[in-house]
């Protein structure tokens, strides 16, 4: 991709991931994600109803009346993508490739966080760690961060969710909020994931393909597995072949719902033909009533 269409495409997501992000997500973001505490604001005048917990006695004392303390949430959080960009993610049977999605939905999230002035950072992975880029604020930031979801070539194209997750236990120290973004086709990642929610406040977005659900009968095709590069030909008209597919997909999907709920970290599941604002809202909304 050349540089003058790259920078279109970014604008054209810019456009439309900053307009939901300012009209949709900026509330339930605020209120689904809280501060890490109360911070010391100002003093003002007692008022009947004001809890008497809150009166600052020194401030009372000097000036004859009472004054309470007024505390404010400190808003500023770390906010982290991990996006899977392993040779599945490339499959789409129909509107659009997962990995588009993947980098619209990253897209209106980090425009989000940046609204509620929280550092945004993240990490590209397959099987190994393709690219980390630690948490900053700021537009121009946030507009890195989506060329490199457009642009970015891994250097494998098989996946380790587990190591991503490590890698991340590793590097962030302090509580923040992690989006892990995948097709989540493994089943490797039980552990590293307990361990990172123990800490971190951690969501699931599994992005899936209608197809990779149920395989259509079209016959005998060639199909190539994205993250070996091997081609097969395949009966699709085989009944046992889409059973054992089907069979395969339920149990990553069984195993995706089991590792989040266990874990206590939110999870979602986005097919791609599928609003993913009208997911992305419910899951918010849903959040913030806890």
């Amino acid at each position: 991709m050349d540089t003058k269409e790259l920078i279109k495409k970014v604008r054209r997501i810019e456009i439309k991931t900053r307009r939901l992000s300012n009209h949709i997500f900026s509330g339930e973001y605020h209120s689904s994600f809280k501060g890490r505490g109360m911070a010391f604001s100002e003093v003002r005048k007692y008022e009947a109803g004001d809890d008497i917990r809150s009166i600052d006695w020194n401030v009372t004392a000097k000036l004859n009346e009472p004054y309470i303390k007024v505390f404010e949430e400190e808003r500023e959080l770390t906010f982290m993508l991990l996006v899977d960009v392993s040779g599945s993610e490339s499959f789409g049977s129909r509107v659009q490739l997962k990995r588009e999605m993947i980098t619209e939905i990253c897209a209106t999230l980090a425009f989000s966080a940046i609204q509620n002035n929280d550092k945004v950072g993240i990490i590209f992975f397959s099987d190994q760690i393709e690219q980390y880029i630690p948490p900053k604020k700021g537009k121009s930031h946030i507009l890195r961060i989506i060329r490199e979801l457009i642009e970015l070539e891994p250097k494998s194209s098989k996946t380790d969710l587990g190591e991503a997750l490590r890698f991340f236990s590793g590097i962030q120290k302090k509580k923040a909020i992690a989006f892990v973004l995948s097709d989540f086709m493994g089943d490797n990642y039980n552990q590293p994931l307990k361990i990172m929610a123990q800490k971190h406040d951690v969501t699931g977005i599994r992005i899936y393909d209608p197809r990779e659900e149920e395989l259509p009968n079209l016959g005998i095709l060639p199909l190539q597995d994205p993250e070996t590069g091997h081609v097969h030909w395949v009966n699709t008209g085989s009944k046992a072949l889409r059973k054992k597919l089907k069979k395969q997909f339920d149990e990553n999907f069984g195993y995706f719902k089991n590792s989040f709920s266990k874990s206590g970290s939110g999870q979602l599941s986005i097919r791609i033909d599928e609003s993913y604002p009208a997911k992305l809202l419910g899951y918010f909304k849903q959040k913030s009533a806890r």
